[in-house]
């Protein structure tokens, strides 16, 4: 008996949501069934690359077809917060793209529906599928290296138009909620402190890098624990890595090392430069072929449509760990914008 083919709908098909929805064409038993953008010229243009005929600029319109099962939101960060309430109380599945929403308060207003809610929500903390960061959270559990002392990660970026990261969010938000997130993953709890930076180099709505040191000492050990997350969205134009993202874990009895920044394929075609063979691996033209589970993000996706079909509640990321990574991130730029540091209760 054939499984029944899910109807997935994506709220924002700009240029991520394009990701989203080329990633779902792969997947089996998904029926990437509609799309919304705000920005006529940009759906038509999308739409008309993925072959997609059911749109419309109205996410209403999205939410009231009964013949939609899951929807996407890969929106603006500020619009997921109203975006997901309204596609729960429709009663869809919600797949959201993190953070999941602008403010703590709006946080655990999710997190509130969803417990509420006929359909499950997930926030898409990719880093938690790439088989790097849970191999060494694995390590870390089964006190391979001990007790960690420090972590020192970073995830870098090369200078874009405003319109594309800095006019949108600031990099501690965008970027290092990932590796926030995947420090008290592997920690299994929340920091006692943070004091952040910003540096400005532009002349963009936000910061062009954050620099912020969590301290999750645990006073049932006999030293401290530091974590230090550095973003920054101004490396050079030249850069060739698709993202310089690189995690140091010293614990009192070795060290983890994950370096994502290197793909394992470079191209010279005019510019020298690495191209992504890990998160969403994909050509323009989409002549690749595709392996099954091949990509973190077709990982994800199909993770979240296995819990849509089961009705099981996704658990690699639960709503409250996503809430709880965005409160503490936003504490980090409070802290960067205010220059003070700031105690966690």
């Amino acid at each position: 008996m054939s499984e029944k083919t899910l109807n997935w709908s994506i709220l924002g098909l700009g240029r991520f949501g394009k990701v989203h929805a080329q990633t779902l064409q792969s997947l089996p038993g998904i029926r990437l069934h509609s799309a919304c953008n705000r920005n006529q010229a940009v759906l038509e243009q999308h739409s008309a690359d993925l072959g997609i005929t059911n749109t419309t600029n109205s996410a209403a319109e999205i939410l009231a077809d009964d013949a939609v099962d899951i929807i996407s939101i890969v929106t603006h960060w500020q619009d997921h917060h109203q975006l997901t309430l309204a596609a729960l109380q429709a009663g869809k599945h919600v797949f959201l793209e993190k953070p999941i929403a602008a403010t703590a308060s709006q946080a655990q207003e999710l997190v509130a529906a969803a417990g509420e809610a006929s359909g499950l929500l997930m926030v898409g903390h990719i880093c938690r599928f790439d088989p790097r960061y849970s191999l060494a959270r694995d390590a870390i559990l089964a006190g391979e290296i001990g007790d960690v002392t420090t972590i020192h990660a970073k995830r870098n970026l090369p200078v874009a138009p405003a319109n594309i990261r800095l006019g949108k969010i600031p990099p501690l938000v965008g970027d290092g909620i990932h590796d926030l997130d995947l420090a008290m993953w592997m920690l299994q709890r929340k920091p006692n402190s943070v004091i952040a930076k910003n540096v400005k180099i532009h002349d963009f709505t936000y910061p062009d890098a954050g620099w912020a040191m969590f301290d999750f000492t645990d006073t049932s050990h006999s030293h401290e624990t530091l974590v230090v997350i550095e973003t920054h969205w101004g490396l050079p134009e030249s850069t060739e890595t698709v993202i310089d993202a690189r995690m140091e874990i010293i614990g009192t009895a070795g060290k983890i090392v994950i370096d994502c920044s290197q793909t394992g394929l470079h191209l010279e075609t005019g510019r020298s430069h690495y191209v992504d063979t890990y998160y969403w691996p994909a050509r323009e033209n989409q002549s690749s072929v595709t392996l099954p589970g091949f990509g973190i993000l077709r990982r994800e996706l199909e993770h979240f449509g296995n819990c849509v079909r089961q009705n099981q509640q996704p658990t690699v990321v639960t709503v409250q760990e996503a809430a709880d990574a965005l409160q503490m991130i936003l504490l980090a730029q409070e802290s960067a914008d205010n220059q003070t540091q700031i105690t966690i209760s």
